[in-house]
């Protein structure tokens, strides 16, 4: 109930239209970049799990620039824990252009010292 016994009338919130996730991959030889903008999160982080299980069998270097994304959960960084263990042995994962705000989810949880960051 709202303010003097009204109902709120505000519809429930939706969770997929706050979460969106651009994906642009650039392909150089076996180099891949993701450019990721938006949120990498429980919704989103399916698409690029897919994306990066793609790419992985031929890829010698994945490249993850994080410059447009704005939050990555849990979820976004079990997919990137995922990455770089389909790398291992295979060739290099870089983590590049961290936000403020995925740098510091990066820090809290260690994984700043997981990955190569640049």
């Amino acid at each position: 109930m709202g303010l003097f016994g009204k109902k709120d009338k505000k519809p429930a919130a939706n969770l997929s239209s706050k979460s969106y996730l651009d994906i642009d991959v650039k392909k150089d030889g076996t180099e891949y970049t993701f450019l990721l903008e938006g949120r990498l999160d429980t919704i989103t982080s399916p698409a690029l799990e897919s994306k990066i299980d793609e790419t992985t069998p031929d890829a010698t270097k994945l490249i993850l620039d994080l410059a447009k994304l704005d939050y990555i959960s849990s979820a976004g960084l079990r997919v990137l824990l995922g990455a770089a263990q389909a790398m291992d042995g295979k060739g290099d994962m870089v983590v590049r252009n961290l936000t403020q705000s995925v740098q510091e989810v990066f820090e809290v949880t260690g994984f700043s010292n997981l990955f190569k960051i640049e």
